[in-house]
């Protein structure tokens, strides 16, 4: 089994690697890192005797952002009892719940332990089952059951995150970036207003569609971008060579992109405060 055919079978999971990394880390910079991270310790480990290379993959990325939230956090979790009336939750109201909380997931999680948001990512978004994230997380499937019930509740508690919260702001801004990053076009429409704008110059863009395929085009930049707080907001900014040479300033609109300002004028861009 030679190397090129190792990196080949890992390219083809490195989408969902990435987009389970970046729920559990909430950062596309540590998301990366997960993945890179992963990728190191198959290329370790080989791949002779994996039956499922995804399961596999899936277990190991999870396991390596587990460690990197136990070391941002010393939270104690808090020990589990044999009962918990939520272990009843239909699993597709599980999944619904997964999806229709959007951007403010990421904030929501985390107010959760890092085991717990590894039970709830895992689960409800992307179906992984109790019995391998029991491996992950050290624990019997009904505990890693109980963890996830328990971040669920949570979750639908703090579902109601008021709207000007710059943490909220800041996510809305990662996942734009995220979904531009990774070219997922429905991912832009999510984080979209319907009828948003980008106003780049005398360029005016408008429709949620029309602004995904423009940012898609942004692919080409998007490794050199980085979140960033432009003047006072979340924002994105491109620097190859360390200088901005774009900046992005988001207007938020309810939980939407509802406007884009693209600067890339260089007297304008020395005018920002960009930190």
């Amino acid at each position: 089994m030679d190397d090129q055919w190792l990196a080949r079978r890992f390219e083809e999971h490195r989408g969902h690697l990435r987009a389970v990394a970046y729920r559990m880390l909430g950062s596309t910079a540590e998301a990366e890192d997960a993945v890179q991270e992963a990728w190191l310790r198959l290329s370790r480990a080989g791949a002779a005797d994996v039956r499922s290379l995804g399961a596999w993959l899936t277990t190991v990325i999870g396991r390596v952002c587990l460690d990197m939230l136990r070391t941002k956090r010393s939270r104690r979790e808090e020990p589990l009892g044999e009962h918990d009336p939520e272990d009843r939750a239909d699993p597709e109201r599980e999944a619904v719940l997964a999806d229709s909380v959007g951007i403010a997931l990421l904030i929501v999680l985390d107010t959760l332990t890092p085991a717990e948001r590894l039970a709830f990512v895992l689960h409800d978004t992307f179906g992984v089952p109790f019995e391998q994230i029991a491996t992950i997380v050290d624990r019997s499937p009904n505990a890693a059951k109980m963890l996830a019930s328990r971040a669920r509740r949570r979750v639908r508690e703090a579902a109601e995150i008021p709207l000007t919260d710059s943490g909220r702001r800041r996510a809305l801004v990662e996942a734009f970036l995220a979904a531009t990053r990774d070219g997922e076009f429905e991912a832009l429409l999510a984080v979209l207003a319907p009828d948003a704008v980008v106003r780049a110059d005398s360029l005016v863009i408008r429709g949620a569609e029309a602004v995904a395929r423009q940012a898609l085009t942004f692919m080409t930049r998007a490794s050199a971008a980085r979140t960033a707080m432009v003047d006072g907001a979340p924002g994105i900014v491109v620097e190859p060579q360390g200088t901005p040479v774009i900046a992005l300033l988001f207007t938020i609109a309810g939980d939407k992109i509802a406007h884009i300002d693209v600067c890339a004028d260089p007297d304008r861009l020395r005018t920002l405060e960009i930190a």
